[in-house]
């Protein structure tokens, strides 16, 4: 397995999930796992901003379309919730 870019970074983050997970288990909306995990965030000192707005750019120019994340943190990693019972062979693409 490749080394992650922000190593230590990505582990507290990946604890913070879990925490959560194990807390609450499955089952409930997003934006119940988002409200979690922003105060596990706030207890385990992690940076963040939730709701982040991302600018967007294509071929040197900004678009007027933007993205908005869950949450970024430590302001360079880019969270996004999924809350499904399943993942899909595309979902996939968005965890790597």
């Amino acid at each position: 397995m490749d080394k992650l870019l922000y190593e230590e970074e990505t582990y507290k983050i990946t604890g913070a999930c879990m925490k959560v997970h194990s807390s609450l288990g499955s089952g409930f909306l997003e934006s119940v796992y988002q409200e979690a995990l922003e105060k596990q965030f706030i207890k385990d000192k992690i940076p963040y901003k939730r709701h982040q707005k991302l600018n967007i750019v294509f071929n040197n120019e900004k678009l007027k379309k933007y993205f908005v994340a869950d949450f970024v943190c430590y302001e360079k990693i880019v969270l996004e919730l999924k809350a499904v019972s399943f993942l899909r062979k595309d979902d996939e693409k968005a965890v790597t």
